[in-house]
Order: structure tokens, then C-alpha cells, then sequence
């Protein structure tokens, strides 16, 4: 078999720069899309911010994408093979004529005293005053500083003692005898190894009598997790009602002590679309606010108009307004886009507009992707990390994508996020002495025409973080 070299004519699709730049800012978040128009406006000095956008500005910004359209055409390197629609100007500058909104209008800034950051205390903050507190030596404070730093935000200590004797240059034993003192420091149960010591923990902070309670601890945690009282009764030869009393101190304990001191960071969410009805029929209205407008500086345009060919001033003005502009242009068909997707959505989904997440239908990339006349992978970035507003709430695009379930009576598929919906009201509604297992809501989902198999419901279970019913079940 002899090896051969041949020329053949072929033709490949290549990404270019500028599809690169919009395919990247498709799938950014709102947050991301800020940030980055923040830093190009660092970086590109053609560009400008307005408030609102004028007549003069879209004319300056047409004719400098005439240039370097022009420019490109010349060029049949440059030219892009996923060539887009014509790119509406008017379309741009009526979406961005409106002036930026502020609750403050008209009226001078007053600081609101309820938005002052105050520094909160942490859980290592607590417990490096209470090694101050108790006057400890020089080496203890060093191993418990150690400790402290690999406590974790439960109040957990996950690390291998080994290894932080390793990492830090102290011996095992100094580093057991400080954890021990770490062991009476508030709050109770912090700086454990694993759950059950840090149930002992805090059943020896108890001014009462825990020999019970530390021996049902260490020997029956299984059975406990079960609630199977009778058999843990049976084993330490007690009555199930003097078990109950000591399980029921158990309950009471902090698995993760630390967890008073974490810090509660509210993440806000911006939606990039609402959604509003208007009589018998919704409207998608894009999110505008917040977002950068854009414009071309006048004086670079002049500076551009007025030097000579070859000039390297000219070409980096040049290469700075094709950048500029494939900005412009990116955003604005990324904001096109994100309204496609939002209105086909609405059209697919109006009876979970009008009703409620239980009449959610089954929907895939495809359809809309179909609807709109685009490619599925366009939708799926769209759908990533953006958010619409609803008269049900606010969602995640990709909170509208959900696989069929069949209906038994034939009828209509109905979507999975519905059937979880069904799954979670009838847990909320169940008799907690008599808790429903899981072929018993397949059964009741059965009589509402819903087929769905027992491990499913399982699943959807474990998604929605709902115990099984051997864990869910109240004795008292």
C-alpha cells in the first residue's frame, strides 16, 4: 500500500471573530454582558455611552458601518459565511431612545441607612475570641489557630488531623488535646469529625444525666435514622415511650453548629424579559435597563475622515470601529434573539401563564428552535442563565424545557416539572404519622391519569430533596 499526496477543492465553514464575539455574548448572563460592554468601553476608545440615544447618533453609527462593511466586502477573507439578516439601525436606536429609569428622579440622592453594610461576625471570628477568652499557651493558641482555619463553614472539621500536623509543623498529640478544648467552645457540637460526634459533643453540654442518651448515640444512629424506636427500645431494654423522650432531645441538636454564623448572601436576579397581559394576550417586552448604550465618538470619526492611508494612527482607529461596531450590532441581535425565544415560549406556554406550574407542557429545544426558525444549539444558549418575569413568577428559560410524561387515559403528555409539582403537594397534604411511599403516590398519581413508574417517583423525590417515607414519618 503506497502512501499518496492529492489536491481536492472543498468547501468548510470557518468561525470568524465577529461570529465568535456574538455567538459568546448569546450565551453570557445579564450581569456577564454588562461587564464585558464595561471593559470594551475601557479598552475601545470609539466607543461612547449616552443616556439616551439621538438621531445623530444612529447616523454617525450607519455610516461607519457602511465603511466597514464596505471595507470587509473588499476583502473576501474578512467577509463572515453565516452572513446575518440586514441589521435594523431603527430597530437599535428605538430600543434605546428611552431614558435610563431611577427612583430618585428629579430629587436630590438620600442615603437609606438600611442599605449600610455592617461587618457581621464569623464563626472563626467566635471562635478565635474564645481562644483569647481562656488563656491559652503559645503552642495551643498556634494548634488551635491550625483548627480553627480548617474548620469549615458547619463547623465541621474535615481535614485529617495527620495532615494538618503535616501542613503546619505541630505534633499529632498537641494538635488532639487543643481540638478537646475546641470541643467545649460555643456553639455546641463545633469542630466534630462526623455526625455522631457531633451529636456527643453537644449531649455533654446537657447539665443532666446522658449516659442513655451517649449510649443510644453511639450504638444506634442507624436505627435512629430509621426511627425504629421499638427496636432501639428492645436493644437497651427501655420502654419505646422513655426512647422517645431521648430521641426527641436528639432532634433537638444542630447537626451543622456552625450554621448560626454563616453569612446569608442574597442573590439578586435580574429578569431579561418580562412578560405582561394585556386583556386575553401576553406581551414580551425586553429588559433594557441597566444595559450600557451604545454610540460612535464623533471625534474619532473626524480623526478618521481627515488622516492619511497607511497612517498607523488610522489603522488602529480603524480596527478599533470595526470592534465597535460588531459590539453594536452583536448585542443588539443578541437582545433580538432573546425576544424570539421569549415570545415563542409564551406562545407554547400560555396555559402555564394563565394557570400555574401544574399545566407546564412537555417542550423541547427543538420546537422553539423550529418555531423561530433557528438552530437548537442558539436556543440552548439563549435559554442559559437568562430570566423572564411572569405573572407566575420569575423563571430560568430553561425552566419551560421539560421531557413528556404519558397520560394513561391518552390524553396529552404532561411536562416532569408538572408531575414534581403533583409529587410535592401530595407530600404537603399526607397524614405525617402515615407518610405516603412512593407506590402509593404512583397510585394517586394513577387516578389523576398520570403513568409514571415507582422509580421515577424516586427520583423525582430525591430532586425535590424529599425524605423517603420511613424518614418523613412523625411518632410525636
Amino acid at each position: 500500500m503506497a502512501l499518496r499526496q492529492t489536491m481536492n477543492l472543498s468547501q468548510s465553514l470557518v468561525i470568524t471573530p465577529q461570529l465568535q464575539q456574538a455567538i459568546k455574548l448569546l450565551q453570557m448572563s445579564r450581569m456577564e454582558l454588562e461587564s464585558a460592554v464595561r471593559a470594551e468601553l475601557e479598552e475601545n476608545p470609539i466607543l461612547e455611552e449616552a443616556e439616551t440615544l439621538k438621531e445623530e447618533d444612529l447616523q454617525r453609527t450607519k455610516e461607519v458601518a457602511e465603511q466597514v462593511e464596505g471595507a470587509e466586502a473588499a476583502d473576501p477573507n474578512a467577509q463572515d459565511p453565516q452572513k446575518q439578516d440586514e441589521f435594523e439601525w431603527e430597530a437599535y436606536i428605538e430600543a434605546n431612545q428611552k431614558p435610563p429609569q431611577s427612583g430618585m428622579a428629579g430629587s436630590e440622592e438620600i442615603m437609606n441607612y438600611e442599605n449600610v453594610i455592617t461587618a457581621s461576625e464569623t464563626l472563626a471570628d467566635h471562635l478565635y475570641w474564645q481562644v483569647k477568652m481562656n488563656g491559652f499557651s503559645e503552642e495551643e493558641e498556634r494548634a488551635a489557630d491550625a483548627l480553627i482555619g480548617a474548620i469549615d463553614d458547619d463547623g465541621w472539621l474535615k481535614i485529617p488531623m495527620d495532615q494538618i500536623a503535616e501542613e503546619e509543623g505541630l505534633e499529632l498529640d498537641l494538635l488532639e488535646d487543643t481540638l478537646s478544648l475546641i470541643h467545649e467552645f460555643d456553639p455546641p457540637g463545633v469542630g466534630a469529625r462526623d455526625l455522631k460526634e457531633c451529636l456527643l459533643i453537644q449531649a455533654k453540654h446537657l447539665e443532666e444525666d446522658t449516659h442513655d442518651l451517649v449510649h443510644l448515640i453511639n450504638n444506634h444512629l442507624k436505627e435512629l435514622e430509621k426511627k425504629n424506636y421499638e427496636a432501639i427500645a428492645k436493644a437497651m431494654g427501655r420502654e419505646v415511650e422513655d426512647i422517645i423522650e431521648l430521641c426527641k432531645i436528639i432532634y433537638a441538636m444542630d447537626p451543622k453548629p456552625g450554621r448560626a454564623y454563616a453569612t446569608a448572601d442574597t442573590h439578586y436576579v435580574t429578569p431579561d424579559v418580562y412578560v405582561y397581559k394585556v386583556g386575553d394576550d401576553y406581551v414580551v417586552s425586553l429588559n433594557e435597563d441597566g444595559l450600557p448604550r451604545l454610540k460612535i465618538s464623533n471625534f474619532y470619526k473626524n480623526v478618521l475622515k481627515g488622516g492619511k492611508s497607511g497612517d498607523k494612527t488610522q489603522d488602529y482607529i480603524q480596527e478599533k470601529l470595526r470592534s465597535a461596531v460588531w459590539l453594536i450590532k452583536s448585542i443588539h441581535q443578541r437582545q433580538r434573539t432573546i425576544y424570539k425565544v421569549a415570545e415563542s415560549i409564551v406562545k407554547h406556554q400560555k396555559d402555564f401563564f394563565e394557570k400555574g406550574s401544574e399545566y407546564l407542557k412537555p417542550m423541547v429545544l427543538r420546537d422553539i428552535a423550529n418555531d423561530i426558525g433557528m438552530h437548537e444549539s442558539t436556543v440552548s444558549r439563549v435559554t442559559t442563565a437568562k430570566y423572564v418575569h411572569t405573572p407566575q413568577g420569575i423563571y430560568e428559560l430553561k425552566y419551560f424545557f421539560n421531557s413528556g410524561i404519558s397520560s394513561s387515559d391518552g390524553g396529552d403528555s404532561l411536562a416532569s416539572e408538572s408531575v414534581k409539582v403533583k409529587i410535592k403537594d401530595l407530600v404537603a397534604k399526607e397524614d405525617p404519622k402515615n407518610p405516603l411511599s412512593d407506590q402509593k403516590i404512583v397510585d394517586l398519581l394513577k387516578t389523576d391519569g398520570i403513568q409514571i413508574a415507582r422509580r421515577t417517583v424516586a427520583k423525582y423525590r430525591d430532586v425535590l430533596k424529599i425524605l423517603p417515607s420511613s424518614q418523613r414519618k412523625k411518632y410525636f
